[in-house]
């Protein structure tokens, strides 16, 4: 029997959604939504369904999308004949997964939680098997897709204590919730324990985000940006947040030798605002954005677009994480960015002390000696100088890098083991 507070909570949402496209269309005016797609927010699509079994991956933002690809590609591999769906809620997401999805994989923006979305959306693309890496829990879209017999997976899980504690106050609820997953895999030990205070049966402890090949790249834009660049040491600043930028450029200015910074933002629609800051300080930058190229007098390249981290990861020679410097400057924490992206491309890494969100790989990376941990960017000149001036102890640091990340990303394939189970039979040769 459905817990009385989930029964409300359906009439609740089925008595708002009227509401819902007007909410949509406000937030598509602000930028949050795709305009063009954003019926797809509410169950609609242009999108045909193909023939034969359907399984469905669905990731909030960049992050869990990102996280998502490498079993998406094991889908595509290994069960060519299974049509592999990937919803995700940002536009950012979208935007990336539509030139990084393998070719056939089926890209929709992620249903509202209301009944008759929910409803809508699973009448037309029938999936078989759903795999969620979610940090929340969608009640009707559980429910509903548990009712019609879809195995569900709660993949790479993280969850909030704000979220236990939400829940707590509905007990039954929580369990009832819990009970509609046949497999619950969270990435951290925390993760779990909190998942069972919710009532869940926890499998085992798989982090998708350890999983993965090196982030692609332009091979030709490669070459460009290295022969403008020539024999100045580069050092690239990783998924910057707000006032990192200008901390970070101000203890790198304190270099003996004169290197190419390259910023990438984490945000990079927040470049007007770092090009603002960067003029008000003096130096001399270029714009990815805008089409401008490195020059002998350019300092810092502000490298302001989408889906371009495995190039310029690749031009490193000294990589700093951002996101790791918010507590060290007085700014609200933001827990750090994955660095096992540019471990996998053989790059030594330097991070801040808030490395909170990555804690375990972290440690593992320092401890191989493949990452250094600074207090703030006031010790960053004197960590990246000796770097940059010892190019073979700087390939040395990044090999370490690059084996510590190997072994860090097996999870993947005790994933696929774990799902095998749920994952619809393959057809009879000569049968789609």
């Amino acid at each position: 029997m459905t817990p009385l507070p989930l029964i409300a909570y359906r009439l609740a949402t089925r008595a708002l959604e009227p509401l819902a496209p007007r909410l949509l269309d406000a937030r598509a005016q602000k930028g949050k939504e795709d305009p063009v797609r954003v019926d797809e927010r509410l169950g609609f699509t242009r999108a045909e369904r193909p023939d034969g079994e359907l399984v469905w991956l669905h990731g909030v933002s960049v992050g869990e999308t990102l996280s998502l690809l490498p079993l998406v590609e094991r889908f595509v591999k290994t069960r060519p004949d299974l049509t592999v769906l990937v919803t995700s809620g940002t536009v950012t997401s979208a935007q990336i997964l539509a030139e990084r999805l393998p070719d056939g994989v089926i890209h929709q923006y992620a249903p509202v939680d209301g009944p008759g979305v929910v409803e809508r959306f699973l009448d037309h693309w029938r999936p078989a098997l759903a795999i969620f890496v979610e940090s929340e829990l969608w009640p009707n879209m559980l429910l509903e897709a548990h009712r019609r017999g879809v195995k569900l997976a709660l993949v790479s899980a993280r969850i909030t204590e704000k979220t236990v504690d939400g829940w707590g106050r509905f007990p039954k609820s929580s369990r009832a919730l819990m009970n509609t997953f046949d497999r619950v895999l969270p990435q951290d030990q925390v993760s779990a324990e909190r998942l069972k205070r919710l009532g869940a049966h926890v499998d085992e402890l798989i982090n998708l985000k350890l999983a993965g090949e090196p982030l692609p790249h332009d091979a030709a834009a490669f070459s460009r940006i290295s022969e403008a660049i020539g024999d100045r040491p580069v050092v690239v600043a990783a998924s910057t947040h707000e006032g990192e930028e200008i901390a970070i450029i101000r203890a790198l200015d304190k270099l003996p030798d004169r290197a190419c910074l390259i910023l990438l933002p984490r945000h990079p629609d927040r470049a007007p605002a770092i090009a603002a800051a960067l003029q008000a300080e003096g130096f001399a930058f270029a714009m990815r954005s805008r089409g401008e190229s490195i020059g002998r007098d350019t300092d810092i390249y502000l490298a302001d677009t989408l889906n371009e981290m495995g190039l310029f990861l690749r031009l490193a020679d000294v990589v700093v994480m951002g996101g790791s410097f918010a507590p060290a400057l007085g700014l609200a924490p933001v827990g750090g960015h994955n660095p096992l992206e540019p471990a996998r491309l053989g790059r030594p890494t330097i991070s801040g002390p808030d490395a909170s969100n990555w804690a375990t790989v972290t440690s593992a990376l320092a401890e191989a000696g493949g990452l250094i941990l600074v207090q703030g960017p006031h010790e960053l000149a004197g960590v990246v100088a000796p770097l940059l001036a010892d190019p073979a102890a700087a390939k040395a640091m990044g090999e370490r890098a690059r084996r510590a990340a190997a072994e860090a990303g097996g999870g993947l394939d005790r994933l696929w083991s774990l799902l095998t189970p749920l994952i619809p039979p393959a057809p009879a040769k000569g049968m789609r």
